[in-house]
């Protein structure tokens, strides 16, 4: 039996809808570094910070290790003098951790609120479709919502209640400010409510206005949210980028613009990436490469049963310094249309690694590679090819019992040799915990 919180009565089941409903904004606190304190209970007040990949810099910051000092996004190396004297621990990365629990909370949620009403935004984020209903059951259900989700996942959370997704991202805001006073919730329902706070947050702090943006406004002297609530729509549609200005304005007043999304279960697009470990200068590895991310990308394929019709690969050069994205940045890249839809790893590995010799230039160092696979088609519905014989299901059957092996074994302990052996361009994790949930040599033991 699951003990639920005396908070209980509050359910979404027991409260009668009497308008257009309320959007509420579910927030992991922390998330990478609550993830890491699940199994180490002696860190739950200590401060801890998460790198990036391969140790780069701090992605994930405890509340202890803020008040350190430790800065956001900055260099590994720099902080190192500041977290040997605030005796902070760190983590490299551990992904696979953190997928499994972000999983397992998203499903509470779905279970608390119905499938239907749960958006998925991001790894820790999550909007919930909620009834209409007064302040203080808003504000109660919000305690629900975090209790149960602790109880239930071990991950604390921070919930926003408001009309629409803008409020309810500022209440999240104001939620995690001061979690003390907070208990890391907070319902913005009335107008009154909506009013107080929205002149405690600057702009630059409201979901949507970003730092350029940010800065215009303040300097024509508008520096809070109530501020901007205030501004005519047809200013915002003239300041602020046209309708999406305009939508914004509309949300912090309570008009509900931006819907929530239904969940797509089928990808348009699957990509693979990583960091190498240290740079690498010779082809052989960047095929190494290619072909495990070729690799790792088709089982995502199998998985959705989907096969793809273009494959895509790129290598970013050591030297350029400049953020990376898949349109903008320096990627050198190319691609390759298959004869016919294909998810079988082998059939992707050959012309992804043929793909390597077109960009690779030798004597150059690469600091990234990845590949994308495009063109998806349902494999039950695959179009073909009058010039290439109509393939026949071993290459299938190969890859399902390929799949079910490394499934069973957490891991890829079957691959294909063009992966090589030793990987030594992997990503650096030297300081990755165990992945406690999803192997069983790692498995947290209990004495």
């Amino acid at each position: 039996m699951v003990f639920l919180p005396a908070i209980a009565p509050y359910c979404v089941e027991n409260v009668t809808a009497m308008g257009t409903g309320l959007k509420a904004i579910v927030d992991c606190n922390s998330f990478y570094c609550s993830c890491e304190r699940l199994f180490k209970p002696e860190l739950k007040t200590k401060p801890v910070v998460v790198l990036s990949n391969n140790d780069g810099c701090i992605v994930s910051r405890s509340d202890e290790a803020r008040r350190a000092g430790v800065e956001m996004a900055i260099p590994y190396f720099q902080a190192k003098d500041l977290i040997a004297k605030h005796d902070i621990a760190v983590f490299s990365s551990n992904y696979t951790l953190y997928g499994d629990l972000s999983w397992r909370v998203m499903e509470t949620l779905r279970m608390l609120a119905g499938k239907d009403n749960v958006e998925v935004y991001s790894v820790d984020e999550a909007f919930v479709d909620l009834p209409d209903m007064t302040q203080e059951a808003a504000a109660n259900y919000g305690l629900y919502i975090r209790e149960i989700v602790e109880q239930w996942t071990g991950i604390s959370v921070s919930v926003g209640i408001a009309p629409t997704k803008t409020l309810a991202k500022a209440a999240n805001y104001l939620a995690k400010k001061n979690k003390q006073l907070t208990r890391c919730v907070t319902a913005m329902v009335t107008p009154e409510e909506q009013r107080i706070a929205l002149r405690s947050i600057r702009v630059n702090n409201i979901w949507g206005v970003g730092r350029s943006y940010a800065d215009k406004l303040i300097n024509m002297g508008i520096t809070s949210a109530w501020e901007l609530r205030n501004m005519s729509e047809q200013w915002a549609n003239k300041q602020l980028g046209g309708v999406v200005g305009t939508r914004l304005v509309k949300e912090l007043r309570g008009e509900s613009c931006i819907d929530m999304q239904e969940q797509l279960d089928t990808k348009k697009m699957i990509a693979t990436t990583r960091m190498f470990g240290s740079p690498v200068n010779d082809i052989l590895s960047i095929k190494e490469a290619i072909a495990t991310y070729a690799s790792l990308a088709a089982q995502k394929l199998r998985r959705q049963r989907c096969s793809a019709r273009t494959i895509s690969i790129f290598i970013v050069p050591k030297e350029e310094d400049h953020a990376v994205d898949f349109h903008h940045g320096p990627i050198i890249s190319t691609r390759t249309t298959l004869p016919t839809a294909t998810s079988v790893t082998n059939e992707l590995i050959k012309p992804a690694v043929q793909l390597v010799e077109k960009i690779y230039e030798e004597g150059r160092f690469y600091k990234k590679a990845g590949v994308m696979l495009s063109g998806l088609e349902d494999d039950k519905c695959i179009q073909g090819n009058l010039f290439v014989p109509e393939s026949k299901n071993k290459g299938r059957f190969l890859m399902d019992m390929m799949d079910n092996i490394n499934f069973s074994m957490r891991g890829d302990i079957l691959k294909f040799a063009a992966s090589g052996t030793k990987r030594d361009w992997k990503m650096r994790q030297e300081l990755r915990s165990p992945r406690f949930t999803t192997r069983w040599e790692e498995m947290f033991e209990v004495r």
